[in-house]
């Protein structure tokens, strides 16, 4: 297979040029269509409900709520985790599904069990509805929107965020790839009728009242039209509120002397807002508004957020000329600088292959045919990403090596060089003789070229088996250097011979080049090396075991983290004031916050987002702020050049604000971290139990006590409690004594101060809610929630505090809860430590100092948890890889203890891999064991290419081990060390990158360099001293009456396995013909043949006979009435019997007119399946005297190696020559077996036979067609006779049908009883049309087979004519090999044999000859047995 693709390629090169084009173009336009991001999307699959109830506390919220839809969600299936907060007006569950679960599929099953949620609700609480579809890479992008300078004081907060609201976020949305954009910050517009609770008493006006007159006077309605002609006149009530003075002059009631009550009477009508839960500033200067872009998952990042800006700039048009949208938070700046890091890392890379291969291939056009196939290697690799949805990213882009990709390239052309230089050819080549040379070289070496490939995918194979967060942050990687590989392997096979034969220098120099100069160095320092570590084997062995050794245990310490943190650019600096502070209070200090980040010169600008957004995907309390830091670049900074010390800084220069937590974080690391686990930090330990207070009590002794541990910043206890309430206690007694119930001073209470929503004002298209609620200046005190007036039934009003307590008491923040359970959760970012060991130390910590109750219990969570699931899967898939690996040896060299050699490179290269990360001073994370798994796969490749070579040296007889490794190491040294350099200098670049993003892949790349250092020097100096080890050492040393017994043993099992062997049978074509009357099919046919002799009884067969009593004229003076009892029979027209007798005789014939035609198939499949037979059989021994043939020439050229005359070549040649016709044989004979199976089933026998021995005979062309009809249109000639009875039964169906009663009575008055007898016709009489369309489907049935015989009939003509003229063609190519061809065959065999032998001609020469004679053999076989075929075929047609 691959021998032929190269051989097509070589031959046709234009047609690999084309392909080559296309590929570019392919690839070119794929990588525009490619989605774009910095990091593959790792959120996990999940579903957020978020339920806002605006006027319950957390308590309430979690009883009515969150543990009612809890309740209900809990038996979707597929849900791994489901956790929620509940906090002062806001619920949000988050449900985490399986990966396989497609996310809709998920929203659709939690809408669905809503729906029963919302029944267990109390009514008005709040609705629950889902959040849009995005995830953690989810904000792409941030802005404000701020008047210009000057212009400050001409818009209010509540005039930005309706621009947010109608003109910004409206145009925004139904971008492609835009899930939703939420607004933050600003001062939501409403129409407040603010009453006044005075004028409310003294006007005895309750708030129930105001509501009620509210919502009935803002409505319009429709009634219909008038029809005037030539109009229609359409009926409009304008009744909805369009102004202030609209609304106030509202009536409310009357009072008793008639006179109304107007709003205005007892309220002020004005802009109001809702309660604030969110607010935004701008660089410590003033509050804005802001908007959040969030993507829809799956999109592509870069797309969307150029849609965006796009779009900004007609959204810009659409605002006042002062007022301006700045973005402070955009993916592209992201994008662009990892990109950018890839592409450097790239181009780097492949610059440094390109010199190395250059400098070891001692030949510039064969480096650059070497380097070529990078660039087009990484556009297959591109289409494919495209094709299969991989995105451009760090992880994706980042692990492509180009040195692993040219490997395959690197051997076809190495080994092309090599031939041209070791046969003595001289001046210029034909282009004929380079394609010959190109071609040998790369068929020879093709094999070992896509076994490495191959190794290489295998070991990759495995990351994508991952799952979770690592298995999205890898599965990329794997897929992108396989599809890289895979466009390598094509390229070697395909594109690489093809420029090679076309563009290597044909002039042959044999002069000394830089690369061999280079090469004699190495050699000279190689060589005392090598033979002084024979000599020391043994101390070499020991010591790399006590290396690996060490390395274990230097890798056990060495402490691990999940993912190195990407370094974004910015910050986004956690900050959190005491629990309960205000909202106004929160943002004040957040300003001051902004004013110090300011003076870093490193900032350019900083915006606080306090509390939650419009849609709360990422809700806070009004406590908590997230300060973005949008930093200058690099070259810009002053303070310090390190990231994470600056941000030291500035959480040490924060801190100095009293009662602040400020904790810095990165925007998307942060965004992750709370999206996948609920928590913002890296680490978090989290409590469960029942009780809030318990929980609290220990969340603080664990902060207390895990504080002091080095690596952990400062942990934050989740804040459940200390939340300031005005609680309002009941007195149910007094109640009852004013006639009042709860719910009615609820509404009041409620209306009053969160305010109630009675309608809706538009201004054109804008929509604002109508709202009732206390004037601002009577809600601000807890007295005056004391003051509030309740209307009783009496129509008088009393103050709140006549019937409840109002006071100040604390409570519940936030409830959390997981898995069905109450939780608090103690967190900590890792600073200067992995995460591995601080979890760990924290653990031994908690163990010693805190005891929990029965029932409460630790977790961890965060990245730590991450960090345990990826190491548990790949401690299954790392010894997957390995498995894989030496499977594969095994496979390639059937040998464990070769395989097993060969397999000591993984150790070893590991140790190089764990004293890299040492130096570096890196822990292991996923990144470095993805960088092992490979590792691996490249570090057995060199082993592969030594040990080969020892054995090639072995076979061509050289059997002095000491001298084979000398020769074997200094003939493979050039390889072993470019395959090494490539591979490890490729990754260079990456390792030491300091572009974005490469603290992900610096890991990977030490690993890779590290481990092939080691794994070079194990292939160069270890591995030779073990061959020899082995070499001597194990041996099977038996005693020689031990080996005389195996022998005769030996001897005995294998006479006896021969004896055992079946006796096939053979038998001439006409001996066969006779055995096929035993086929099933005839048994088949007799059977149905005496079913249609025995239906032929059943012609004239008569309905049942009917048996009847019956008793009539009962009547009240005579109650026994007339008794009858008698017999009937129905007889159908007697015509209708000899129609079906006539019938079922057609169908008889029919049956056994089938006779005929399954003779003549048989006859066909029997001679098909007999003379392949045949055909098989003698390939097979012209195969056989071939092999007998190259064992001779294999014996000759042995004996020509060893008196000198050859180099060994040849032997090789025979011995590979003699290996593919032992293949060949292989495969007749499981054709063979395949065919006699299609014998024995067409003769019924279970006994195996085969063709008579002798050469396979010519069938003779009949002269002349046989007599008759084919059996075929004999049997559709009588279905046209079936169909003709088939009308004359239903003529007689549509006849009249018989019907006779006979009965005898007896008269209770009379002695003598008397009998009598009936008889009736039934007549057709109505549905006659019916009936007689009968007859004409009858007809019609009939027609169709007729037209169906013609058809047959006329390609029984044609194709008998077809397999005539097809017999006589392929005669005439027969001709040819029967008259000269075989002669020749012959001729050129014996010559070309005794010409080897007397050594005037070479191997090669040889073998193109017996090529050539056993190509015409095996031409004239197949031309025979195509002959034979049609001939057989034209027997069919013919009925012969």
């Amino acid at each position: 297979m691959l021998n032929k693709i190269i051989h097509f390629s070589i031959k046709n090169k234009l047609i690999i040029a084309v392909f080559t084009i296309v590929l570019i173009i392919w690839g070119i336009w794929s990588a525009g269509k490619l989605p774009v991001d910095a990091l593959p999307d790792v959120t996990n699959n999940q579903v957020q409900v978020i339920t806002r109830a605006p006027t319950l506390a957390a308590q309430e919220v979690e009883q009515f709520i969150t543990y009612p839809v809890e309740k209900s969600l809990s038996n979707i299936q597929g849900v791994v985790e489901m956790r929620s907060f509940s906090r002062f007006g806001l619920s949000v569950i988050t449900v985490v599904f399986n990966e396989s679960v497609n996310v809709y599929f998920a929203r659709q099953l939690i809408s669905e069990e809503l729906k029963e949620a919302e029944k267990q609700i109390p009514k008005g609480v709040g609705s629950p509805e889902l959040a849009p579809v995005t995830t953690g890479l989810g904000e792409v992008y941030q802005y404000v929107i701020h008047p210009k300078k000057g212009s400050e004081q001409k818009y209010s907060a509540m005039d930005l965020r309706t621009m947010q609201d109608w003109i910004v976020a409206r145009q925004l949305t139904g971008i492609p790839g835009v899930a939703e954009v939420t607004g933050f910050g600003g001062i939501s517009k409403q129409y407040e009728v603010a009453v006044n609770p005075d004028r409310l008493k003294s006007m005895n006006v309750t708030i129930p009242e105001i509501f009620t007159a509210l919502e009935k006077n803002n409505e319009n309605t429709g009634g219909a039209y008038i029809d005037r002609k030539p109009n229609a006149y359409f009926i409009r009530g304008v009744g909805l509120v369009k102004t202030f003075a609209d609304i106030e002059n509202i009536v409310i009631k009357h009072q008793g002397n008639g006179i109304p009550v107007l709003i205005r009477d007892v309220a002020k009508v004005q802009y109001g807002t809702p309660p604030r839960y969110g607010a935004m500033t701008y660089n410590g200067e003033k509050e804005v508004v802001g908007g959040i872009v969030l993507m829809m998952k799956g999109a592509n990042s870069a797309s969307v957020v150029d849609l965006v800006k796009e779009r900004m700039k007609t959204v810009q048009k659409s605002l006042p000329e002062d007022v301006t949208v700045e973005a402070f938070l955009d993916r592209t700046n992201l994008i662009n600088r990892a990109i950018s890091t890839v592409k450097t890392n790239l181009v780097e890379g492949a610059l440094i292959v390109i010199l190395i291969l250059v400098l070891f291939l001692g030949n510039f056009r064969a480096g650059l045919i070497v380097a070529s196939a990078i660039p087009l290697s990484l556009l297959f690799a591109l289409a494919l990403m495209n094709l299969f949805g991989v995105s451009a990213n760090l992880m994706s882009l980042g692990a492509i090596d180009f040195g692993l990709i040219v490997d395959g390239a690197v051997i076809i052309v190495e080994a092309t060089l090599h031939f041209l230089a070791t046969q003595k050819l001289k001046g210029k080549l034909t282009q004929q003789q380079m394609d010959n040379a190109v071609g040998g070289s790369a068929r020879r070496m093709m094999s070992s070229a896509a076994f490495g490939q191959i190794i290489i995918l295998i070991v990759y194979l495995p990351i994508l088996s991952l799952r979770g967060v690592e298995g999205k942050m890898f599965r990329p990687m794997a897929e992108t250097v396989g599809f890289a590989i895979l466009g390598a392997l094509l390229l070697s096979l395909t594109y690489i011979p093809m420029m090679s034969a076309l563009f290597l220098s044909k002039t042959i120099r044999h002069r000394r080049t830089f690369s061999d100069k280079m090469m004699n160095f190495f050699q000279r320092m190689y060589a005392p090396v090598i033979k002084g570590a024979i000599k020391i084997k043994y101390a070499i062995v020991s010591s790399a075991l006590a290396l690996l050794f060490i390395s274990i245990i230097i890798f056990k310490n060495m402490g691990g983290e999940f993912i190195p943190t990407l370094e974004e650019g910015d910050y986004a600096i956690e900050f959190v004031l005491p629990q309960g502070s205000s909202l106004s209070q929160t943002t004040e200090t957040v300003m001051m916050a902004e004013r110090m980040l300011l003076k870093y010169p490193e900032v350019k600008m900083v915006v606080g987002k306090t509390g939650s957004a419009d849609v709360a995907t990422d809700p806070m309390p009004p406590e908590a702020s997230d300060l973005i830091v949008i930093l200058k670049t690099k070259k810009e900074w002053t303070t310090t050049s390190d990231f994470y010390e600056l941000a030291d800084m500035m959480r040490d220069k924060l801190s100095t604000i009293p009662g602040v937590i400020a904790e810095p974080s990165q925007p998307i690391q942060m965004r992750f971290n709370e999206l996948m686990t609920g928590i913002r930090q890296d680490v978090a330990i989290k409590i469960f139990g029942e009780n809030l207070d318990t929980l609290v009590s220990y969340a603080d002794k664990v902060a207390r006590a895990i504080r002091p541990i080095k690596g952990i910043t400062q942990p934050q206890v989740e804040r459940v409690d200390g939340l300031p309430q005005i609680t309002v206690e009941y007195d149910r007694a007094r109640l009852a004594g004013y006639g009042l119930n709860i719910e009615d001073v609820n509404h009041v209470i409620s209306t009053a101060f969160a305010g109630e929503v009675a309608g809706a004002v538009y201004e054109n298209e804008r929509r604002f809610d109508l709202v009732l609620r206390l004037d601002s200046s009577y809600r601000t005190s807890l007295e005056d929630v004391s003051n509030l007036y309740v209307p009783i039934n009496n129509g008088n009003q009393i103050p709140l505090s006549q019937v409840a307590t109002v006071s100040f008491k604390t409570g519940p923040a936030q409830i959390s809860r997981e898995a069905g359970k109450r939780r608090i959760y103690v967190s900590f970012n890792v600073s200067g430590r992995d995460v591995s060991s601080v979890v760990k130390e924290a653990q031994n910590k908690l163990n010693e100092k805190i005891k929990l109750p029965t029932g409460y219990y630790f977790t961890y969570g965060g990245t730590f948890e991450n960090l345990q699931k990826a190491s548990a899967r790949l401690m299954i898939v790392v010894p997957l890889a390995l498995l894989l690996i030496f499977f594969m040896l095994y496979l390639t060299f059937s040998s464990v203890k070769e395989a097993a050699l060969i397999f000591t490179a993984i150790p070893m290269s590991a140790i190089g891999g764990v004293f890299a990360l040492l130096i570096r001073g890196m822990p292991f994370s996923i990144s470095a064991g993805v960088g092992f798994i490979a590792l691996f796969g490249v570090a057995v490749l060199n082993g592969i290419v030594l040990i080969s070579t020892f054995n090639q040296l072995q076979k061509d007889g050289m059997n002095d081990v000491m001298q084979r490794v000398l020769e074997g190491t200094r003939i493979r040294l050039r390889p072993v060390l470019m395959t090494a350099a490539v591979a490890s200098l490729g990754f260079l670049p990456m390792a030491l990158s300091s572009g974005a993003g490469a603290e992900v892949q610096k890991p990977l790349a030490t690993v890779v360099i590290g481990g092939l250092i080691t794994a070079t020097f194990l292939t160069l100096v270890l591995l030779p001293c073990l061959y020899i080890i082995f070499s001597k050492k194990i041996k099977l040393n038996m005693k020689p009456g031990v080996a005389s017994i195996a022998g005769i043993v030996l001897l005995l099992l294998s006479f006896n396995a021969k004896a055992q062997l079946p006796v096939v049978k053979r038998i001439s074509i006409n001996e066969a013909i006779g055995f096929a009357k035993n086929n099933l099919q005839f048994e088949v046919n007799i059977q149905q043949i005496n079913k249609g002799e025995a239906r032929i009884k059943t012609a004239t067969v008569l309905s049942k006979t009917g048996v009847f009593a019956e008793n009539e004229d009962m009547r009240p003076t005579d109650n026994k009435g007339i008794l009858k009892i008698g017999v009937s029979q129905s007889i159908a027209w007697p015509g209708l019997y000899r129609a079906q007798k006539n019938l079922y005789n057609e169908q008889l014939k029919y049956y056994q007119a089938t006779a005929a035609a399954i003779d003549v198939d048989i006859k066909r499949d029997v001679r098909t399946v007999y003379y392949q037979l045949w055909y098989l059989q003698d390939k097979e021994q012209l195969y056989q005297r071939l092999d007998s043939i190259y064992k001779s020439l294999n014996d000759a050229a042995r004996l020509k190696v060893k008196t000198g005359d050859s180099p060994g070549l040849d032997s090789i040649s025979a011995n590979v020559r003699m290996k593919e016709l032992q293949a060949f044989l292989q495969q007749i004979g499981n054709n063979i077996q395949i065919q006699q199976q299609a014998l024995m089933q067409l003769l019924n026998t279970n006994e195996a036979m085969l063709p008579v021995i002798r050469p396979l005979e010519k069938i003779p062309v009949p002269g002349a067609a046989g007599d008759g009809i084919h059996p075929v249109l004999t049997l559709q000639s009588q279905n046209i006779t079936i169909a003709n009875a088939g009308i004359d039964v239903i003529k007689n169906e549509n006849k009249p049908e018989f019907t006779g009663r006979f009965f005898s009575q007896r008269l209770w008055v009379a002695s003598d009883p008397f009998t009598g007898f009936s008889v009736s016709a039934a007549i057709p009489l109505f549905g006659a049309g019916a009936y007689k369309n009968k007859v004409k489907v009858a007809q019609a049935d009939k027609a169709v087979q007729q037209k169906q015989y013609e058809y047959d009939k006329q390609v029984m003509t044609n194709r008998q004519f077809q397999m005539q003229q097809e017999a006589e063609r392929n005669m005439s190519t027969l001709f040819f090999y029967e008259a000269t061809g075989l002669k020749q065959a012959e001729e050129i065999i014996k010559a070309a044999s005794l010409a080897y032998r007397a050594g005037e001609i070479s191997f090669s020469e040889l073998s193109q000859f017996l090529t050539q004679a056993i190509e015409i053999q095996k031409n004239y076989l197949e031309s025979l047995n195509a002959y034979n075929q049609s001939v057989i075929q034209y027997y069919y047609y013919i009925n012969q």
